[in-house]
C-alpha cells in the first residue's frame, strides 16, 4: 500500500493466468470460466477479508462488466483477453466522482471530432486505480445521451495525478481530459441501461469485499479476546467482551444473508434492490465490527504495529463508495413499492 504503484505485479499475474480469478464471471466464449455472480463474490469477500492492495475491483467489476454490459462483440474481442490474462489494467469513470450511479450526474462530455473519433473534456475528481490503468472506460455525455467510451492511458491530453486517500490500500486518482481521444464503445447514447446494471454488480462485489473484512475483524477480535490476559484471565471471559462478540456475529451473519441473496439474483430489478439493501447491511457491519474489533484489541489496535486500524479505514471509505446509507435507503424508498406491487383489490 505504501508503493505509488500500489499492488504487487507478480501476485496480479499470478491471479491472473494460475487461479484464473479476472475470468471467473466472464462467459466460455469471451475466455472466462463461464461462472456467475455467486462464484465472484467469493473470491471479492477473501480479497476484503486480507485487504488486498490489488487493481481487481477496478478491473473485473468495474471495467469488465461494464465492456460485457455493452453488448460491443467487437470491443469485448479485443479488450477482454488482456483483461483476462493480467496483462492490462482497467478501471471505469462512472460520474467522475465515486457516488452511487446517476446519469445525471456524468462530468465528462464527448464530441465528435469531425470523423468517426471522439474527444473527451472534463474533470473526474475521484477514479479507483486511474493513474495506473492501461484502459480507462469513460461514461460521457455525447449528443444522443450518455455513452461509454474506451480511452487509452498514454492519449494526448489526458492527465492523471494519484491522490492521498483514508484508505491506503485501494488507490484513487484524479482524472482531467483535454480533448482527449476516445473509442466509442456500444451504441451511442445507449449505454445507461447497461451502466446500471453494471453499477448494481459492482454493489454487490463492494459488499462482498466488506463482507470478507468484517468476518476478518470479527476473528481476529475473538483470538485476541482469548489469549489476552487482563485481572489474571482471558479478556474474552468478561461479559462485556462476550457480548461485544455475540452482537459482532450478529451483524455478519446478517451481511453474509443480504450478499448471499444479491449475488443469486439475477433478475435486474430484483437485483437493485438486493443490492442495495447488501450495499446497507455491509457498511452498517464492516464499519461497527471493525471500530470494535479495534477497541477489544486495546492500544494495539490503534498503532501502525497491528491491522486493526486499516479495517475501519476500509469501513469508512467502503461506506461512502456508490451511494452512503442515506442514498440506498432512499433508493430502497423508490424501487420497493414498484417492484413488490400487490395485485389489485387485495389489502
Amino acid at each position: 500500500m505504501d508503493t505509488d504503484q500500489g499492488y504487487d505485479h507478480a501476485v496480479w499475474r499470478q491471479m491472473a493466468n494460475e487461479l484464473g480469478l479476472h475470468g471467473i464471471a466472464v462467459p466460455e466464449r469471451w475466455g472466462g470460466a463461464g461462472a456467475g455472480m455467486p462464484e465472484l463474490a467469493v473470491v471479492f469477500e477473501e480479497m476484503g477479508a486480507a485487504l488486498l492492495c490489488s487493481p481487481f475491483f477496478a478491473t473485473v467489476a468495474l471495467a469488465l462488466q461494464a465492456l460485457l454490459d455493452s453488448g460491443d462483440e467487437p470491443a469485448i474481442e479485443e479488450l477482454a483477453p488482456d483483461l483476462l490474462d493480467g496483462s492490462r489494467v482497467a478501471t471505469l469513470i462512472l460520474n467522475g466522482t465515486l457516488d452511487a450511479w446517476d446519469p445525471g450526474a456524468v462530468t465528462i462530455a464527448a464530441h465528435r471530432d469531425g470523423g468517426a473519433n471522439y474527444r473527451l473534456s472534463g474533470d473526474a475528481a475521484l477514479v479507483l486505480d486511474g493513474h495506473t490503468a492501461d484502459i480507462i472506460l469513460v461514461a460521457a455525455n455525447s449528443a444522443d445521451g450518455v455513452s461509454l467510451f474506451a480511452v487509452d492511458a498514454t492519449a494526448d491530453g489526458l492527465v492523471r495525478e494519484p491522490l492521498s486517500t483514508l484508505d491506503r490500500t485501494r488507490k484513487v486518482a484524479r482524472l482531467r481530459f483535454d480533448g482527449v481521444t476516445g473509442r466509442l464503445i456500444g451504441t451511442d447514447g445507449q449505454a445507461a441501461a447497461g451502466l446500471a446494471r453494471t453499477s448494481d454488480l459492482a454493489l454487490v462485489a463492494l459488499a462482498s469485499e466488506q463482507l470478507g473484512a468484517a468476518q476478518r475483524c470479527l476473528d481476529t477480535a475473538v483470538a485476541y479476546a482469548k489469549e489476552r490476559i487482563q485481572f489474571g484471565r482471558a479478556i474474552g471471559s468478561f461479559q462485556a467482551i462476550k457480548h461485544r462478540c455475540a452482537d459482532m456475529l450478529v451483524l455478519v451473519e446478517g451481511a453474509r444473508s443480504a450478499v448471499f441473496h444479491a449475488s443469486e439474483t439475477t433478475d435486474d430489478g430484483e437485483r437493485a434492490v438486493a443490492a442495495s439493501v447488501a450495499k446497507l447491511a455491509c457498511s452498517e457491519a464492516l464499519l461497527q465490527i471493525s471500530l470494535d474489533s479495534m477497541r477489544i484489541h486495546g492500544g494495539i489496535g490503534f498503532t501502525w504495529e497491528h491491522d486493526a486500524h486499516l479495517y475501519v479505514r476500509r469501513a469508512k471509505a467502503t461506506e461512502l463508495m456508490f451511494g452512503g446509507p442515506d442514498h440506498h435507503l432512499a433508493r430502497l424508498a423508490e424501487l420497493i413499492p414498484t417492484s413488490h406491487q400487490q395485485p389489485e383489490g387485495s389489502l
